[in-house]
């Protein structure tokens, strides 16, 4: 009791004073002059690298570089879905990994991510739909994955607020269901592997913009930033939209596209969504945030962007979707709605591999998979950096099965069964 009324206290007490008795939860160092490995991008994938450098392969001289604020790009732009409902190989065993990752972060990190797994149901429409779905379901449970298909009725007991009425606008004909799916706090995963890292020794420096690379012949021996050069004996890129922007100042060309993709709330509401919902018909998925706001999102736009905004049209094709599936929600007031900026590859799955300049590796081309990739694409790209090799878990991942035609075909779209 006692103890309970001295933190309510503190608490009090810091929110009046500005919190200046607070400690920093990790350092603001400045940057030395050389490190073993610059990791570019203070995001999550970003410093889950950082992390497993130094937690898997003993590498503590490592820095991560972020031009403006840690989770200040898509980490912090997302629907914070986590899920491994994938069936291309290369892509399967991946995302199961990281979701047991995520199923012990809070743990590993010593830090709440909230993790929650609430379960996803990915809505089927037609009988090609229902298909595709238990092809899915079958590969997914052929590699140890919970998967299960669910009729009509089945899913209406689950979720019984969607339009089953003759007059649907798309009909609900059953969904497959991945109960350890679910939900992550975007930010906390950022702080918490930011917090974990610094622990390790890890200097995290911020509103540090790298503008090129420096160079010893063909190999990349640091980068010129905002701050100096900073040498380093390999740099790693974990830059999300910017991939495609940054490769070009090392010399590389890139098979990746950068486009915008919106996502929206809604004012709080009594508890109601109580799972991840996709509906593959018409490309949209929907839950329920712990404050009360419905986050939901829909497809990218149809041009390349690097603006983290919205636009009218994707608003409304957003809208109705949601108003076509839960007619209950058309009165809730939109809170507000950003974009975060994907960087697509060609065959919609991402790239972690070493680049063909000596000392410089990549982390990027996720499409829609990011977010809930962080853990698995921390530990590969750390692997990938520590040894100058892929992890068994990216192996497939590689820069050559563009040139050699073997693409890990998730048609950039994600895993909606209805897409496939």
């Amino acid at each position: 009791m006692g103890m309970s009324t001295y933190s309510a206290f503190s608490l009090f007490r810091e929110a009046l004073s500005g919190h200046k008795g607070w400690e920093r939860v990790w350092r603001d160092p400045e940057p030395k002059p050389e490190y073993d490995v610059i990791v570019v991008g203070g995001g999550g994938h970003g410093l889950a690298t950082a992390y497993y450098l130094a937690k898997n392969h003993g590498i503590h001289n490592v820095a991560v570089l972020e031009k403006g604020w840690l989770g200040g790009g898509n980490t912090g732009r997302n629907t914070t879905i986590i899920r491994s409902n994938y069936m291309i190989d290369g892509n399967t065993h991946f995302y199961e990994w990281s979701l047991k990752l995520w199923e012990g972060l809070s743990q590993d990190l010593n830090f709440n991510a909230m993790v929650s797994q609430r379960g996803q149901l990915n809505l089927v429409s037609t009988p090609a739909q229902w298909d595709a779905a238990a092809r899915r379901g079958n590969v997914m449970r052929a590699c140890g994955i919970d998967a299960e298909l669910l009729s009509r009725e089945e899913v209406r007991t689950i979720v019984p607020y969607l339009d089953y009425s003759g007059n649907a606008r798309f009909p609900v004909l059953g969904a497959l269901w991945q109960a350890r799916a679910g939900t992550a706090r975007h930010d906390a995963v950022a702080w918490g592997f930011a917090r974990a890292a610094d622990k390790r020794g890890v200097d995290i420096i911020q509103n540090c913009e790298v503008l090129g690379f420096a160079r010893d012949g063909d190999a990349v021996t640091g980068v010129a930033t905002t701050r100096g050069v900073i040498k380093a004996k390999k740099v790693g890129l974990a830059v999300a939209g910017h991939t495609g922007h940054l490769a070009e100042k090392a010399g590389l060309r890139l098979p990746i596209e950068s486009h915008k993709l919106q996502a929206f709330v809604s004012e709080g509401i009594k508890p109601f969504i109580d799972h991840v919902i996709g509906w593959g018909a018409h490309h949209f998925y929907i839950s329920q945030s712990d404050k009360g706001g419905l986050v939901y999102g829909g497809d990218l736009d149809g041009y390349n962007s690097y603006a983290q905004r919205g636009n009218l049209p994707i608003i409304e094709d957003v809208a109705q979707a949601a108003c076509a599936l839960i007619p209950s929600i058309r009165n809730l007031r939109m809170v507000r709605h950003w974009a975060g900026i994907m960087d697509m590859t060609m065959d919609g799955s991402p790239i972690i591999d070493k680049t063909p300049v000596p000392g410089l590796y990549l982390n990027g081309g996720w499409c829609y998979g990011g977010f809930k990739a962080t853990p698995a694409s921390g530990w590969c790209f750390a692997h990938t950096i520590a040894r100058d090799e892929p992890h068994a878990f990216n192996a497939k991942l590689r820069f050559d099965r563009f040139r050699r035609g073997v693409h890990i075909d998730e048609k950039g779209m994600g895993p909606n069964p209805a897409l496939h």
